[in-house]
């Protein structure tokens, strides 16, 4: 279940195609369609925001912070976030298409049921993010850190999950069909089966 955050200030239908956002302090705050389309910035941030409609195609933002924010239909079409920091945030009902995240932390986020196929994470932090019932078919999970997820049901078919941390992973509450994994994940995995895992 989403919770909403109380917000105090409306932003609503602005045009704020490529923004700057540098910077920038918004607290408590509910952006409704707003067009964030090829937005740019560094350093700025969000805490208890809500963003409803909002899009953020093209956009390329680093060490921006969205702290315990919730995004509610929005578009991530070809964002890129670089070491954005992500803790506590939830998303529902959005749309990632060629979403790419570079570092940062995304501990405790809520992507329940969230439409990752074809996205890349990589060297990101989702400790103990809510990633049950993920799609996330043929998307790229590189080197995060997934310790104390929730992966109950996710669907990572022909996915890359290598170097990432794999740990809270039940192979058989997952599909894992064609999901490529490197050698010690793959002898956790079997492990968790049951399997013994012996040298040859």
């Amino acid at each position: 279940m989403i919770r909403m955050p109380a917000t105090e200030i409306t932003v609503r239908a602005e045009d704020w195609y490529a923004r700057d956002l540098s910077g920038e302090d918004h607290m408590a705050t509910l952006f409704a369609d707003v067009d964030l389309t090829e937005a740019t910035g560094t350093g700025a941030t969000f805490d208890s925001c809500v963003f409803r409609g909002v899009r953020f195609n093209s956009a390329h933002l680093t060490e921006i912070a969205f702290t315990s924010c919730v995004f509610d239909a929005c578009v991530f079409f070809d964002t890129t976030l670089e070491r954005c920091k992500l803790v506590g945030t939830q998303f529902n009902n959005c749309r990632f298409d060629l979403l790419k995240v570079e570092g940062g932390n995304w501990s405790f986020t809520n992507l329940h049921r969230a439409a990752l196929a074809g996205t890349r994470f990589d060297g990101v932090r989702l400790r103990e993010a809510d990633l049950s019932g993920i799609k996330a078919s043929g998307a790229v999970l590189l080197g995060c850190d997934m310790s104390g997820a929730d992966l109950g049901e996710a669907d990572l078919r022909n996915a890359d999950l290598r170097g990432s941390d794999l740990s809270a992973l039940d192979p058989l509450g997952a599909n894992l069909t064609g999901a490529v994994v490197g050698e010690a994940q793959a002898i956790l995995l079997a492990e968790r089966l049951g399997l013994v895992v012996r040298p040859d």
